[in-house]
């Protein structure tokens, strides 16, 4: 039977089940620089390539299986897919916790990427078991439990990884199982048999979705904008635990406090700031207030050799937080209402990809910098900080670029307008052809019909 929206024992299994997965990845950023040591013997610039490699192999399971399983989900139900992806977690940590090699390792980290594909599948539960007027809430919750789980993910591995570095394994093997069982017992299926679909391979495909806007030209230069600013944005969670040892000597333990602090500054950025400052200035500047605030947070953390000015520049990376949800916004603005699915899909296609190759290159420039064997190459720990620096004056120049080409301060909206149909529907005024500027050559839209 389908679930009631009023089931708030279901909403908090699912909301848990989000938050394992960003905690299961935060947990373990602060003590793997310890374990990859321990399994080869090298330094900490050989372990972050490793560890690159780790992220890579993640980043890169999510972008091929989130929109699998999400089609499974609609075809087979989404308590399946859920409980199958719990299970993959307790499995995953359990394999990592127990590891005495790099390969098993590589195991644990697929296995987990697949898992942790399943968020896509939890979001669409908890669409299905809510009425569209409090979505906008939920969804809301949804946030919060990914911003949580990276707040205290990294806290709890840190203060774990004090005794050891597997026993945040082992506690994430534990959250995992017993949310496992809980949803065994309490979770029933949101989609009922008359609502599903059969399997497309098509639309299973990560590529297709960022193919199907190509004729949306505002929409893609926008995109590459947040593609290369995300990618930039990769370099901290890729080598920030590498950097902090090499440079500070710092424990797990003040690892995880600092990634939970940035945590905290980031997600208060986006709950108080970002509503208060695009009212004040608008989304544009808005977008270009965060990069310039991540331009300086990467650049000045690159030359530190303190703790103190660390902390400062972490601030600066948390105001960062303002640039993706005003971008986000302004893309939103560029498609109909009925394209919004569509946009979000390449919006998260975009993302994952920089996932996958930004990982790969901060710890390799990391590694090539930090090597005492590098007899011709200054030792520059702060290096991949300093390439990001760099390339979010490049998001920045392009997005000023496209503000300026396709005139953004002014722009209409055009979300409130359907895709062109045939003929119009009752009240709504066909939506004009856009020209290779993405300019209508009809009226504007977004206007009124009579």
């Amino acid at each position: 039977m389908p679930v009631s929206p009023q089931s708030t024992l279901t909403l908090v299994c699912v909301l848990v089940t989000i938050l394992l997965d960003m905690l299961g990845y935060g947990i373990i950023l602060p003590v793997l620089p310890e374990l990859i040591g321990q399994m080869t013997g090298g330094s900490v610039a050989q372990a972050a390539v490793i560890g690159g490699y780790l992220v890579f192999a993640y980043s890169l399971m999510q972008f091929l299986f989130g929109p699998a399983l999400g089609n499974l989900s609609d075809r087979f139900g989404r308590r399946p897919i859920i409980l199958i992806a719990l299970a993959g977690l307790t499995i995953d940590y359990t394999i990592m916790g127990l590891a005495n090699s790099i390969v098993l390792l590589f195991i644990g980290h697929t296995i987990a990427g697949i898992s942790g594909a399943s968020v896509a599948t939890a979001t669409a539960y908890i669409a299905d078991i809510t009425p569209r007027e409090k979505r906008a809430h939920r969804f809301g919750l949804i946030g919060a439990a990914i911003g949580l789980g990276f707040i205290i993910g990294p806290v709890v591995g840190g203060l774990l990884g004090e005794i050891g570095p597997r026993w945040p394994f082992y506690a994430a093997a534990a959250l995992a199982g017993a949310n496992l069982m809980f949803g065994f017992f309490v979770l029933p299926e949101s989609l009922a048999l008359d609502k599903r679909r059969p399997f497309n391979i098509r639309r299973a495909n990560p590529f297709g979705v960022l193919w199907s806007l190509s004729r949306n030209p505002v929409v893609l230069w926008l995109l590459a904008a947040l593609g290369l600013f995300v990618l930039a944005s990769q370099s901290f969670p890729s080598v920030w635990n590498f950097f902090t040892i090499e440079v500070l000597d710092f424990s797990s333990s003040k690892i995880g406090i600092a990634l939970g602090a940035f945590g905290v500054g980031f997600a208060m950025s986006q709950a108080l700031l970002i509503g208060p400052v695009t009212k004040r200035v608008g989304e544009w500047a808005t977008v270009l207030l965060g990069m310039l605030a991540a331009a300086i947070a990467f650049t000045g953390t690159a030359f530190i050799h303190s703790e103190l000015p660390l902390y400062g520049f972490l601030v600066f990376g948390s105001l960062a937080g303002l640039a993706g949800p005003a971008i986000n916004s302004l893309m939103s603005r560029q498609v109909p209402d009925d394209a919004q699915g569509e946009l979000q899909g390449a919006i998260n296609a975009t993302n994952s990809l920089a996932a996958i190759l930004g990982p790969l290159l901060a710890t390799q420039l990391f590694s090539y910098f930090t090597r005492a064997e590098h007899d011709h190459v200054d030792y520059f720990p702060g290096a991949p900080f300093l390439g990001a620096g760099i390339l979010v004056v490049v998001a920045a120049a392009l997005f000023i670029y496209t503000a300026r080409r396709f005139d953004l301060m002014h722009r209409p909206s055009v979300a409130r307008k359907p895709h062109i149909h045939e003929t119009a529907q009752p009240g709504q005024q066909v939506t004009p052809p856009h020209d290779e500027n993405g300019n209508g050559n009809g009226p504007a839209p977004g206007s009124a019909t009579p």
